[in-house]
């Protein structure tokens, strides 16, 4: 039985083919994790012969590093104007929370825990965790930061506060994944731990109302 024949590839500008990839590479990796941006699997997602896409992008593990980077700066990007707008650093730090711990973004979670254990054998993936979770880290630290400064925090080190509270975020996000515990008490339960080491009252950073 003959293989079915691939039509010809429409003719694309170079910027046009690249961008038609990294397109590709990033859905693949929102709907079916960072494992399945393959060389196969991203030329048969726009119809064209793994050549093609070989041609463009011949280092398949600094793909899948943009990829990465791409996915993680973007909702980076969403979170901080999301809490940029609010008035007061309590405010801004209690809806960062309740939006990185109400389970709508665990498509991302899936990026961030394959890129940490994919990233031991993708030097270039990694590079790119170290560089997204830098720029995590500097986000909450200046919320915190801010609330130390208007006296609505209290910590002597506010990058050392950043980044437990990064990791007590990428904790339990991560164990979600496999419905450990009752994935609904997540956001409560850092909520309590950061009042405790931020000097806060008991419930100052529930999620505010909807």
């Amino acid at each position: 039985m003959s293989s079915p024949t691939r039509k010809k590839a429409a003719r694309k500008s170079p910027a046009e083919r690249a961008a038609e990839i990294a397109d590709a590479a990033h859905d693949l990796a929102l709907e079916q994790g960072l494992s399945a941006v393959t060389l196969r699997a991203v030329a048969a997602r726009i119809d064209v012969a793994p050549a093609l896409v070989a041609h463009y992008e011949p280092d398949m593990q600094a793909l899948i590093a943009s990829t990465f980077s791409s996915i993680v700066a973007a909702e980076l990007a969403e979170v901080d104007a999301l809490v940029a707008v609010l008035p007061t650093p309590r405010e801004r730090l209690a809806a960062m929370l309740a939006t990185l711990l109400d389970g709508s973004r665990d498509d991302v979670t899936v990026i961030w825990v394959e890129a940490w254990a994919l990233g031991r054998r993708n030097e270039a993936l990694a590079a790119s965790v170290r560089d997204e979770m830098d720029a995590w880290q500097a986000m909450i630290r200046g919320v915190v930061e801010a609330g130390v400064a208007s006296g609505e925090f209290e910590t002597d080190d506010p990058a050392a506060a950043a980044w437990q509270l990064l990791g007590m975020i990428d904790g339990l996000n991560a164990q979600a994944l496999v419905r450990w515990g009752d994935a609904a008490d997540r956001g409560s339960l850092i909520s309590h731990a950061v009042e405790g080491m931020l000097g806060l009252a008991r419930g100052a950073l529930a999620p505010p109302p909807r």
